[in-house]
This record gives structure tokens, sequence and C-alpha cells, in this order.
């Protein structure tokens, strides 16, 4: 895989027009990281990152959310995470654009940062509390050394063979 991309190639690759790349540009949303164009026949460079941003920006756009806001949305971001926008999770809806932190914060993107009332529900938590009850209600003879599932799991109230 090549370490930079031309304008075109990182265009064609972010689906963007050409023109959207170079506005983007040249209104600094995302400078090419590799080589600016300096002057009349020099070419942009764009890295791997880049094209994550823009792709970003994009997906950002296509969800209903004005430039203006993702040029706020991309400050916050570059300011709070620095090189790691890559690892960023986003709630986009409707035209909103909520940042999930790793401690479970939900951040407004688009509010200077404000943390959102709220919070987050780990499906895959739920799953391993469910879990933990079914073994401690309805415990199975386990062979020794090893962990068993529960013969029996409840099914409206009562255990799987009950009448």
């Amino acid at each position: 895989m090549s370490e930079h991309f031309s304008g075109k190639k990182a265009a064609e690759v972010v689906g963007i027009t050409y023109r959207q790349l170079d506005y983007w540009a040249r209104t600094d949303l995302v400078r090419p990281s590799v080589a600016d164009a300096t002057g009349s026949g020099s070419r942009r460079q764009y890295s791997y990152r880049d094209l994550l941003e823009l792709k970003a920006i994009k997906t950002l756009l296509d969800a209903g959310i004005k430039l203006e806001s993702v040029r706020t949305v991309f400050t916050y971001l570059r300011e709070q995470l620095g090189e790691d926008i890559a690892s960023a999770q986003i709630v986009i809806t409707n035209g909103s654009a909520v940042l999930v932190r790793d401690n479970d914060e939900l951040v407004d993107l688009l509010k200077q940062g404000q943390f959102v009332m709220g919070s987050i529900l780990s499906l895959g938590g739920v799953q391993r509390e469910v879990d933990d009850a079914i073994v401690e209600l309805f415990p199975a003879t386990r062979p020794e050394g090893t962990e068993a599932l529960p013969t029996t799991r409840p099914v409206a109230g009562r255990a799987v063979g009950e009448r």
C-alpha cells in the first residue's frame, strides 16, 4: 500500500470530488500532512490518516451535519484527541454529533464539548449479568475442575422442563 495519496486518488478513495477536497484543503479543514501545495504545479500528498479524517468528514456531512458544524467537531477532536482521532467513536443523530469517551462519558461536539447527561448500555455487560444470575439461581452439577452452564434455564417464570 502506498504511504501517500495524490489529491485525485484521495478524493476517489474517500468518495468526494476533487473540488471538495481542494476546498477543504484551502479552507484548512484538512490539510494534507505529507505535502501541501506550494504553488503552481505542486501536488498535495495525503497520508492514510488524512484519508480517515476526510472519510469521517464526508460521513458527518452525509448525515446532515453542516460544514461549519463539522469544522467545530474536528477542532474539538484535534484539541482533545490529538493524533488519535481515528480512535474516536461518534454517535450521529438528528444533526448532532456526540463523542463517546473511554470512560463512557458522552460529549456533545457541537456545543463546545458539553457533557451530555445519559449513560451507555453495554449489551455485552447485560449478557454477562444475565448469565451470572442464571448460574447463581440454577446451579448445575459440575465435574471437578470444569465450569458448565446450567442444565435448566428460566422460561416465562419456570425452568425448562417444568409444567
